[in-house]
């Protein structure tokens, strides 16, 4: 852990007579955002910043974050999910990742509930306490170039060889698990691009949130993307989760074809298959902290521009007071972006994926001072790199849960869908 002694923080939050546009309130440069729909907030500035690596990184999160909000000086008369002293945090997906863990608490937060707004500053304790936070005005848009990112095999720029590797991985995946002993194993790839170092990344953020209704959109630390899972909800007791495991392509030019596509995926003994395996790693993984866990009797299709997904919504009660990043700890990782038996997934995932994940396939979210929060898997996301020559590096990954009897063309094709949030938001 990067920070000690426990920092004091005070937070005040006072509530807003009108209901900002949280986007355009972002950093063009730094983003920290979390938003669906009339939900969310944007953090601007930072008060505080933690960082976190390796096995033990949501255990030593959650103990510091648990220190900070008991020594910190809360004023929030407001007392609304998201309200008072808030992080944002991004954790990478593997134990042994190059990529940082953080928890980031902005100097400002502006946040809205359906019709509330608030806003929130977070001052050091010692620090003299000033008239009450006023909503900024935000900063013009920047001029937009985007970048392309090459998912598809024939594209112009397109790395044949990432794509050679890629196929042969899952060809490998399948050979594996046909031997016994792995059920599943999920496979994904990366591609690259870059980016102007002063582009104005609230113009993918508002794409991704004005096409991706049913999915968060977030940005933490260069991270930036739009997730349909929901990982952990906790507020007051009370916890849900949303598991998705098998994708059909949609058809959104034929809407025949489109119906199929969902009608097949529903009726697939591979989806299925592959969705049991991801709905059984989160009921196993809650049932120690739960009671009363209740799920949706059948999977069902959820509809997103992009894909249709399986899904199944849980729900339960907290037996103790955990932390929502305690959950995240004892969830992560699912089988839906690890495989089945996680151990021996991951290290699969490990002998045939030439590259670091960093934090896709981790988790994204943020958290209160009374430990609630919300938490999604990182997918459809990309992860900006520090500025080098004028530009900054952007990549984006994306892959698909390999089981028996998986094709390799199929495979590639659906990560080609799960990168269309990505690349439709940060194109030219």
């Amino acid at each position: 852990m990067s920070v000690s002694p426990v920092p004091r923080l005070r937070a005040v939050t006072r509530p807003l007579g009108e209901i900002p546009e949280l986007i355009e309130l972002a950093d063009p440069a730094s983003p920290l955002l979390w938003t669906r729909g009339d939900r969310g907030l944007v953090g601007i500035g930072e008060a505080l910043r933690l960082s976190f690596a390796g096995p033990r990184r949501f255990e030593e999160a959650a103990a510091a974050w648990r220190g900070i909000a008991e020594a910190a000086e809360i004023d929030d008369p407001v007392r609304m999910p998201g309200t008072g002293l808030v992080a944002l945090g991004a954790f990478a997906f593997d134990d042994r990742s190059a990529a940082e863990s953080v928890l980031v608490v902005p100097r400002l937060v502006v946040a809205r509930h359906r019709s509330a707004a608030w806003i929130t500053e977070v001052t050091p304790r010692d620090a003299g306490r000033g008239a009450d936070p006023e909503l900024p005005a935000p900063s013009p848009r920047r001029p937009w170039r985007g970048a392309e990112l090459p998912t598809d095999a024939d594209a112009e720029n397109a790395d044949p060889s990432a794509i050679a590797a890629y196929l042969a991985g899952v060809r490998e995946a399948d050979e594996r698990i046909a031997r016994g002993g792995i059920e599943k194993i999920v496979l994904s790839r990366q591609v690259s691009a870059d980016l102007d170092a002063d582009a104005d990344l609230r113009v993918p953020l508002a794409r991704l949130a004005e096409r991706y209704l049913d999915c968060w959109t977030f940005a933490v630390d260069g991270l930036i993307g739009a997730s349909p899972e929901t990982l952990i909800r906790s507020t007051g007791g009370a916890v849900s989760a949303r598991v998705l495991a098998g994708t059909r392509a949609r058809r959104t030019d034929d809407p025949a074809a489109d119906a199929r596509a969902r009608d097949e995926l529903l009726t697939s003994g591979k989806e299925q298959h592959e969705h049991a395996f991801a709905v059984q790693s989160v009921v196993t993984a809650l049932a120690p902290y739960v009671r009363e866990l209740r799920s949706s009797e059948e999977p069902f299709p959820l509809r997103l521009p992009n894909v249709w997904h399986l899904a199944t919504d849980l729900g339960a009660s907290l037996d103790e007071r955990s932390s929502s990043i305690e959950l995240v700890g004892a969830l992560h990782p699912t089988a839906a972006v690890a495989g089945t038996p996680t151990n021996d997934a991951i290290a699969a995932i490990a002998e045939l994926e030439p590259f670091d994940r960093g934090r896709y396939a981790g988790a994204v979210g943020w958290i209160d001072a009374a430990g609630d929060g919300e938490w999604v898997i990182a997918l459809r996301c990309a992860q900006l790199g520090e500025e080098r020559d004028g530009v900054r590096p952007i990549t984006a990954t994306a892959g698909g849960g390999i089981v028996a009897g998986s094709d390799a063309e199929r495979e590639l094709a659906e990560t080609v869908s799960k990168f269309r949030p990505v690349t439709e938001a940060f194109a030219p």
